[in-house]
């Protein structure tokens, strides 16, 4: 069944429910709107901004956005890409365009305009849809794109090389289009995070859609009940498949625009959200808020909150321990998956499962799971390997790349590029990126296993170890550390906290910076290894010079 079906039973059965509410507190009362106010979004003027629509005017949005797109000459297959912010208008425009029959293809919001023009070229692109935010950079490349039929802006002030949507939407039929869709056509095309090099187009069904969706509810039992609380951004499988699993059952969703601690507390409080997924940075930013005292949790009702799920990089057990001492009611779990296996879901700890927290869990619902060592056969279990992965979620294939499609996709099996082990009682836990192995002297060193050790350093707030060009053991191990606001940490601190490690897996060199993350939490470890392995070659130079 095509997932657009599912927001046409909602709207059968939930017309007059809220289905998404969009909180930004950054903004105050705006009285002047465009067609975000034609009656099918409510706002509430107040401190906290807030936009809310129901089901049946998300369908209705959806469907208009749909029948624009086919009177402007879409066809089947045709590729609609979306660039805006997290907004109450996304969803409704991502589901317009596949009820259309087009493939929709979300566009990272921090792309530059070259690599904006490259994705649309790698995928592509007939139609696009940006917001304000985005004019400057669509304006470089508007005459470098010539096989786009449209350009749509949406917002205020539309520029004069787009056309207005929110004046164009107004003169569209609200009812379903008749474009017949199948469990096996394509949907969409999701650009990787590009954590190891340019991003790739994966191309996706709208069975692997559907499958993200179950996979979801099934793993995290969501209700009609529940109240979703999104603060990701929805260009990204992460954040829309975990809401996949409230769509499935018509629960709310909360877009909360903004991520300091206190707006996340609040949102969660005043929202009454059951169930929050964060990324690392975040659940680590609210807990230095509590200790330090910027947060006080008797000031905030969070009885409804039943659920706090993390993923999109391995987690750190130390960090599970410390939320756990704060909100001992909370179930936990984590999810791993990647975009290629339409994002989390494809291994999965448990709720039922605190005692494991630093394992990624078992296969998920619906998935197979397996390690395998370089000759492609399975390890032994405590064995490191590579985790390969089957099931309806996996990508059709990259997208006009066929020699990168053979090399992570064998016989329906997905080889992920994420190395692991499996313990006795089955539970896999990360190692790490295949990538992101160091080679030093001879030996594998697993940089995840170091990040979570200096991790315990109470002066620590982010780690990333990477390795650095070395004339003699080829590679050395350096630790680049972020140290949290109001601590102090010195090299020799680190060095002796780390004698507790094996020798080998000792960081040579500390370096205290920032650390670069993308959107999703992940840290952009080529972007350290591009700064500092640049110095490291040049010292080394002047050793040999």
């Amino acid at each position: 069944m095509p997932i657009t079906e599912i927001l046409q039973k909602n709207a059968d059965f939930y017309p007059n429910d809220v289905a998404l509410t969009e909180i930004n507190p950054q903004a105050g009362d705006r009285s002047k709107m465009t067609w975000r106010e034609y009656a099918l979004i409510e706002s509430t003027p107040g401190k906290a901004y807030k936009r809310e629509i129901t089901w049946s005017n998300f369908n209705k949005m959806s469907n208009r956005f749909a029948n624009l797109l086919l009177a402007r000459g879409l066809k089947k297959g045709d590729k609609v890409a979306i660039l805006m912010m997290n907004c109450l208008e996304w969803l409704p425009t991502y589901f317009g365009a596949l009820k259309a029959g087009a493939i929709i293809v979300p566009l990272n919001f921090r792309y530059t305009a070259d690599e904006i023009k490259y994705c649309l070229n790698k995928a592509d692109c007939d139609y696009i849809v940006f917001g304000p935010e985005f004019t400057g950079r669509i304006e470089e490349i508007v005459e470098r794109v010539p096989r786009i039929k449209m350009w749509l802006y949406s917002g205020e002030d539309c520029p004069t090389f787009a056309d207005s949507f929110d004046t164009l939407i107004n003169y569209c039929s609200s009812k379903a289009p008749a474009v017949k869709l199948t469990d096996e056509d394509d949907a969409a095309i999701y650009f990787s995070s590009g954590t190891t090099g340019f991003p790739k187009a994966i191309l996706h069904s709208h069975e692997a859609l559907m499958h993200a969706a179950r996979t979801e509810q099934a793993h995290h039992s969501q209700t009609k009940n529940d109240v979703f609380l999104c603060i990701p951004p929805l260009y990204h499988t992460g954040a829309k498949m975990h809401w996949f699993g409230s769509f499935l059952v018509g629960g709310r969703a909360v877009l909360l625009k903004g991520v300091k601690p206190e707006w996340i507390i609040q949102t969660a409080a005043e929202e009454k959200c059951t169930i929050v997924w964060l990324l690392v940075p975040w659940a680590q930013d609210i807990l230095d808020a509590i200790d330090s005292g910027k947060i006080n949790l008797d000031d905030y009702d969070l009885s409804a909150w039943r659920l706090m799920h993390i993923g999109a990089q391995p987690v750190p057990p130390s960090l599970i321990k410390r939320w756990q001492q704060h909100f001992p009611n909370h179930q936990y779990d984590t999810n791993y998956g990647l975009s290629e296996s339409i994002g989390p879901g494809c291994v999965h700890l448990g709720v039922e499962n605190p005692h494991k927290v630093g394992a990624i869990g078992k296969a998920g619902f619906g998935w197979q799971v397996k390690i395998v060592g370089s000759d492609g056969c399975e390890v032994k279990q405590g064995e490191v390997g590579e985790l390969a992965v089957k099931g309806p979620g996996v990508m059709k294939c990259y997208y006009k790349d066929e020699k990168a499609t053979e090399e992570v996709l064998k016989n329906g099996w997905l080889f992920t590029g994420d190395m692991a082990m499996e313990d006795a009682d089955g539970f896999i836990y990360l190692v790490d990126r295949k990538k992101d192995v160091i080679i030093s002297g001879g030996e594998n060193i697993y940089p995840v296993q170091i990040e979570d050790f200096i991790r315990k350093l109470d002066a620590v707030k982010d780690v990333a170890v990477i390795g650095l060009p070395d004339s003699r053991l080829g590679e050395i191990s350096a630790a680049i550390i972020e140290v949290k606001d109001g601590y102090a940490l010195t090299e020799d601190e680190v060095n002796d906290f780390c004698r507790d490690l094996p020798k080998y897996k000792r960081p040579r060199k500390i370096i205290f910076a920032d650390i670069p993350r993308n959107p999703t939490g992940k840290i952009e470890k080529p972007v350290l290894r591009k700064r500092y392995r640049s110095e490291n070659l040049v010292a080394m130079q002047n050793e040999i010079g």
